[in-house]
């Protein structure tokens, strides 16, 4: 999916309590355990932390200024991680969270940040069945540009 960020980006309303942070590896066991829960229904494959950490630390395309992380009183609840080529990776609320918005503000907050970039579009992947992402994609102006067949 992509949004074309000449389009304006609505004001963004993070939930009570949430505070913004970056990506810093002493996060990383942290924001691992999020995506291993925010992916353990399907949607996608987390590899074993040590694995995941040196492919994310070391990808010609990692920004730790990139990857957003929301914080709450008990910890991480939120990961928007992004690449350079104005790519979202990945986009995980923890179960807690979810349902009080937090998902579309780290998206409207990627599409900021890349528009302050200077990029054009933002993209993102999504698996058909995933219509709860589909729907708030949508919500914050993306578009199917292209279907891909997943591999078996």
């Amino acid at each position: 999916m992509r949004r074309n960020l000449a389009e304006v980006v609505p004001v963004i309303t993070w939930p009570n309590g949430i505070e913004l942070t970056e990506y810093r590896p002493e996060l990383a066991d942290a924001v691992h355990h999020l995506m291993l829960l925010g992916y353990q229904e399907g949607g996608g494959r987390v590899p074993a932390l040590e694995v995941w950490q040196q492919r994310f630390e070391t990808d010609p395309e990692y920004d730790p200024g990139l990857c957003f992380i929301a914080v709450d009183a008990d910890g991480i609840v939120g990961v928007a991680q992004c690449w350079t080529s104005a790519y979202i990776k990945n986009l995980v609320v923890h179960p807690r969270a979810q349902g009080q918005g937090l998902g579309r503000a780290l998206l409207l907050h990627a599409f900021k940040v890349f528009q302050q970039r200077h990029e054009g579009f933002v993209d993102l992947k999504v698996l058909e069945d995933n219509l709860r992402a589909q729907r708030l994609y949508e919500s914050a102006g993306m578009r199917v540009v292209r279907r891909e067949p997943v591999p078996t």
